[in-house]
């Protein structure tokens, strides 16, 4: 389907972003850590994490007073292959990137090293930190629990965040194998998107407390904060499409999130107190670095990873079907088809970057008010 949206190039929405999150306490060099956390969602094509969820996951949680624009790092614990941070309810994204920074160099000395992160916030895409070790010709994992939206098997109740576990993988193409998804068949951030679109959810993501499908957007968002809806975990609900192994993983991710940093989990992770005040979200994120020429050597890893790869996408295709995708080959074309035309932003997205920009006095002028 062809764009109609207006595109912002991508110079004038980096400067326009980093200039807002300043305005908003952030530290310049954390700013322009943040704004490209949020800008590389949009050059995949991952809208539901990228320009759209600026305003109301950060913007919003500062002025709200449960997000801290200054990152007080703190390392609790470290040896040559691990690092446990203490983020101090600042930017996620902050913490993360320092923390990635750590272990990459630890990794490149030991082989492999790992980082946990407590008392932290959003960090934007799961996928930019494995890239950053896919940067430096190693595989990063990584994965963050999250306020509670999954309702395990044979519940209704959301007890698990949406909990991405994330694989980024070097190859000898032009991009790495990158798996970057949700533990649940879906995730806040995808029904935030049809909500601000006006589109419904589809039927068997959401399951309400009566145990029925929900569709209606608004009415799932209010739902997931309230506690009367829940996602389904990957696979669907119940047993006949395997959602138990969609809940499996999911709580994988949560232990890994929380206990190596003796972090908060589960109902702990949500923005209100046992009186009802805001409170940040204290979330908690893991980080894995291993170093192929530990192995094997990164070229023969490579070389191997892309023949797999190779492979799959030149197998029989289904009745009907015109190409096979790997990971991270989708997000790479949207970035092919985008990196000379900036950044498609709907009517809504518009509204905010207006009132964001008059609300602090930025000189900027975007082309869809032409």
């Amino acid at each position: 389907m062809a764009e109609t949206r207006p595109y912002i190039p991508w110079d004038m929405l980096e400067g326009f972003m980093i200039d807002t999150f300043v305005a908003y306490g952030v530290p310049l060099e954390d700013a322009k850590i943040c704004t490209d956390v949020l800008l590389e969602s949009d050059r995949r094509g991952i809208e539901s994490h990228g320009c759209n969820r600026f305003k109301p996951i950060y913007l919003d949680r500062i002025d709200q007073g449960i997000l801290m624009p200054t990152t007080e790092y703190e390392v609790v614990r470290e040896t040559p292959t691990t690092l446990v941070v203490d983020a101090h309810d600042g930017m996620g994204m902050v913490a993360s990137y320092k923390a990635m920074k750590t272990i990459i160099e630890k990794a490149k000395k030991n082989g492999m090293a790992m980082a946990a992160i407590r008392n932290s916030s959003h960090y934007g895409i799961a996928g930019y930190w494995t890239s950053m070790a896919v940067d430096e010709g190693m595989i990063g994992i990584t994965g963050t629990n999250a306020r509670p939206s999954i309702a395990p098997t044979f519940g209704v109740e959301n007890m698990l965040g949406t909990n991405p576990l994330t694989f980024g993988l070097p190859t000898d193409e032009d991009f790495p194998f990158t798996l970057d998804c949700a533990t649940s068949i879906s995730q806040r951030g995808k029904i935030e998107y049809y909500a601000r679109s006006g589109k419904d959810t589809p039927a068997g993501m959401v399951i309400g407390r009566d145990g029925t499908a929900m569709t209606d957007s608004n009415a799932i968002l209010k739902g997931l904060t309230d506690g009367s809806a829940a996602l389904a975990p990957l696979g669907g609900i119940g047993e006949e499409l395997a959602g138990y192994k969609g809940y499996g993983y999911a709580t994988v991710v949560e232990i890994l999130s929380a206990a190596l940093q003796a972090g908060s989990f589960l109902k702990m992770c949500v923005d209100r107190d046992e009186n009802g005040n805001r409170k940040p979200y204290h979330l908690g994120h893991f980080f894995i670095v291993i170093d192929p020429e530990a192995f094997c050597g990164l070229e023969t890893f490579k070389k191997i990873a892309g023949e797999i790869l190779r492979e799959l996408r030149a197998s029989e295709k289904a009745p009907g079907a015109s190409r096979i995708y790997t990971a991270g080959e989708k997000e790479h074309d949207v970035w092919l088809d985008r990196k000379d035309k900036g950044v498609p932003v709907g009517e809504a997205v518009q509204k905010e970057f207006i009132s964001i920009r008059d609300k602090k006095n930025l000189s900027y002028r975007f082309p869809f008010e032409q």
